[in-house]
Parts: structure tokens; sequence; C-alpha cells
């Protein structure tokens, strides 16, 4: 019998970047469904966080990133531009969000088509990988969507003429991490258990090898 688990996803989070190539090497290797379910960034998703985190939490993320690529050879740098328009030097969070509510909205109509893992994927590389800056220009991101089967300007439209039913999407994506017992992402929940962290996904397989998983 497949298991399935859930994976909360932000195109934000550096972390969630860097758990892709394991979560998709475990799909390729094990009978498992992951369910990647995206959901806001903190910075959008609690107002305020930046500003009351310890000023180290940041920059501490930042170095922490990169070595985590580094030792797992993933190319890797910070989005240019950043998928959160926010002021680093004060950390305010702009009101206006043209980028991470798209991603996000694409996401989730991903999701809906069961098949959000590997737009995901595709889509996250752009962003991540160091190979493109000015990721929203041009039609970078609508040769990503194409690799993994997706007609990008038909998303758009879909999203554009009921935004609505994306947002409920992400909104029920939300509550479902909140009841998972972690606020973080990335957040693999299985059978219930939260596992947070890309550096969690070893523990993952042990959990699921011992319910069943197999190759």
């Amino acid at each position: 019998m497949t298991l399935a688990v859930d994976l909360f996803f932000s195109f934000r989070s550096p972390y969630s970047y860097l758990a892709l190539p394991k979560t998709l090497k475990l799909v390729e290797d094990y009978d498992l469904a992951v369910n990647l379910r995206p959901v806001y960034p903190l910075a959008v998703r609690v107002p305020g966080f930046f500003k009351k985190a310890n000023p180290q939490f940041a920059r501490y993320i930042v170095l922490d990133s990169r070595r985590v690529a580094e030792h797992e050879k993933i190319p890797f740098r910070f989005p240019r531009p950043d998928p959160i328009v926010q002021d680093m030097a004060t950390l305010e969070v702009a009101a206006e969000q043209p980028y991470i509510h798209r991603l996000t909205r694409l996401g989730a109509m991903a999701q809906l088509d069961g098949r959000a893992l590997a737009f995901t994927a595709a889509i996250a590389r752009v962003l991540w990988d160091g190979s493109v800056t000015g990721w929203n220009e041009g039609d970078h991101l609508a040769r990503a969507a194409e690799k993994a089967g997706f007609d990008l300007a038909a998303m758009d439209a879909a999203i554009s003429s009921d935004p609505d039913r994306y947002e409920q999407v992400i909104a029920d994506n939300e509550k479902d991490h909140a009841a998972s017992g972690h606020w973080g992402v990335p957040t693999f929940v299985f059978e219930k258990e939260p596992f947070f962290g890309q550096d969690r996904i070893d523990l993952l397989l042990w959990r699921m090898q011992s319910k069943g998983l197999r190759r």
C-alpha cells in the first residue's frame, strides 16, 4: 500500500528548497506519495514576526542555509528578487506583496491538480539555484513550469479569475499546518506526527519504514 506524507512548504524558505532533492529521491526510491501543500512564509503568515524575533535569527538562517547547501552539494543562492518585499535593514515587510501571493497560489493550483511536488521543484530551482537573476521577468517561470507539464499563462489566468479559490486552499493548508504541532517550514506530517526541517528527512524515513514503507 502506498504511504502518504504531507509537506508544508514556503517558496521563501531556504530550508524548504533544500529539502526538495531528498524529497524527490524518496518518491523515486519508495512507494510513497508526497502531498506538497504550500503555505505563506512567516513574514506574511505572522505579521510582525521579524520585528519580534531575535536580530540574530535572520543572520543565522543565511549562514546555515548556505553551509547546508554546500554540504549537500545543492546549487544555492538567495533569490533575486526576494519573494517577500522586505527592508532587511529595518525588517519592515511591505504591505504590497506582488511575488509571494502569485507563487503560493500557483502552488495551490498545482496541489489541486495533484502535482504540486513536481511543479514546486521546477519553480523553486529557478528562484534558488543561482542560475537566474530576475526570476520574475521574462519566461523563466514559464519554461520551468512547462518542463513540469504546466502552462503558466493558463494557470495565471485561472487564478486571476478566481483568486479566492486558491486562497482558501492556502488557508486550509495553514490551518492543518498549525494543527500538526509545528509552525515552521518545511514540515512533513506523517500519520499526524510532524517532522520539522530538511534535516529530519532521515528520521521521517525511519518512521515510515516502521509503518511498512517499501521500495
